[in-house]
């Protein structure tokens, strides 16, 4: 009787590698962008807490503080300020496109306000 051999081949581990640094690629170049999202927002919800009451001022207080930041996808001109009640609210979308190799690229739609718990991609 011959066993019968259990296991990964070569080409299998090839190919298993190729889709794992593939997607590791992916994640690196993405990552960045997600976190900057996260930045933003949460220099949104900042200036919305901090008691700021006119448009001009929101975007004064976002320009300083994405200079601080470097978060360069928005400005405050991009900002969309709005008052519902007594509060600001301020929310703002964008596109980013992500390169990855070649002519393929990922365009992902970013878009968050100081109202609400959590992002909204």
């Amino acid at each position: 009787m011959r066993k019968q051999q259990r296991g990964l081949s070569l080409i299998g581990l090839i190919l298993v590698s190729a889709v794992v640094v593939g997607l590791a690629v992916v994640g690196m170049k993405v990552a960045p962008t997600v976190i900057e999202y996260f930045t933003i927002l949460k220099q949104v919800k900042t200036i919305a807490n901090s008691g700021v009451s006119t448009v001009a001022e929101v975007r004064r207080a976002y320009d300083r503080m994405a200079s601080a930041d470097y978060t360069e996808s928005i400005t405050g001109a991009d900002l969309e300020v709005s008052k519902e009640g007594n509060d600001i609210v301020i929310s703002f979308a964008y596109p980013k496109k992500i390169h990855i190799a070649g002519n393929v690229s990922i365009c992902i739609d970013y878009a968050g306000s100081s109202r609400g718990s959590g992002p909204a991609f």
